[in-house]
């Protein structure tokens, strides 16, 4: 799979850009779902919440620990994943696909180039280990 299109926080968030759109899909690295072990629930952020950049949106419960999601941007949740409700392992199983948390409407789309790129991404995993 590609990432091209993906930008990475810090915190192990993702957001998926869709061209000049300020619409974000958001959800958890492929590290950060492996680090957490098996998903048993999430708690999605409400739908029309603001959500501020670097603060928690959400919160997953694995069978290891509970960890809050950190919001790489700043905006409005448009749309949740409900399919997470009843099936949280998804985000295990597929990530940055059908395991992503939300959509939010960004308040600055400039957000997005405090962001790092792939590459940037797996330098910074490299320094974290």
């Amino acid at each position: 799979m590609s990432l091209e299109n993906y930008r990475f926080h810090k915190e192990h968030t993702w957001v998926k850009l869709s061209g000049k759109s300020k619409k974000v899909k958001v959800g958890i690295t492929d590290y950060a779902q492996e680090s957490l072990g098996d998903i048993i629930y999430i708690e999605l952020p409400e739908v029309e919440s603001h959500v501020d950049a670097d603060s928690e949106m959400a919160e997953i419960e694995s069978t290891k620990t509970s960890s809050p999601v950190i919001a790489p941007v700043s905006g409005v949740v448009v749309q949740v994943n409900e399919e997470l409700i009843d099936h949280p392992e998804i985000i295990n199983e597929d990530p940055y696909g059908k395991g992503w948390i939300a959509v939010i409407e960004m308040d600055n789309p400039d957000e997005v180039d405090d962001l790092m790129d792939h590459e940037e991404y797996e330098s910074y995993l490299e320094e974290e280990k």
